[in-house]
C-alpha cells in the first residue's frame, strides 16, 4: 500500500507563493500520471495539474502560467510551485497518484490546506 504525504500548505497574501510536496512511501517510477486536485469548501474536487511518468504535464486553465508541477523520481516526490496566487485559489490540495496495470488504483494523500487572503 502506498502512502502519500503533502506539505508545504499554509497562508499567504494575494500574489504570493507556495510550494507543495508530495512524498511518496515508495517509489514514483511506477506510476502512470500523479496529479494535485483541489476542492475549495462547497465545490466539487477539480484537477489543478498532472504530469505523466514520461514527463509531459497538463494545467487547469485557471492556473496555466502561474502553477508548475514536477517531480524528483530520486526523492520520491512531487511538487507544486504556486505563484501568482488570488483567493479563489483557497482550497485543500490533494496528492494524487495513478498505478494502471490490469486496473485502475488511484492513491490519495490527505491533503494540505491552502489559504490565499485578499
Amino acid at each position: 500500500q502506498v502512502q502519500l504525504v503533502e506539505s508545504g500548505g499554509g497562508l499567504v497574501q494575494t500574489g504570493g507563493s507556495l510550494r507543495l510536496s508530495c512524498a511518496a512511501s515508495g517509489s514514483i517510477s511506477g506510476f502512470f500520471v500523479m496529479g494535485w486536485h483541489r476542492q475549495a469548501p462547497g465545490k466539487q474536487r477539480e484537477l489543478v495539474a498532472s504530469i505523466a511518468s514520461n514527463g509531459p504535464t497538463n494545467y487547469a486553465d485557471s492556473v496555466k502560467g502561474r502553477f508548475t508541477i514536477s517531480k524528483d523520481s530520486a526523492k520520491n516526490t512531487m511538487y507544486l510551485q504556486m505563484n501568482s496566487l488570488r483567493p479563489e485559489d483557497t482550497a485543500v490540495y490533494y496528492c494524487n497518484a495513478r498505478r494502471m496495470n490490469l486496473r485502475v488504483i488511484d492513491y490519495w494523500g490527505q491533503g494540505t490546506q491552502v489559504t490565499v487572503s485578499s
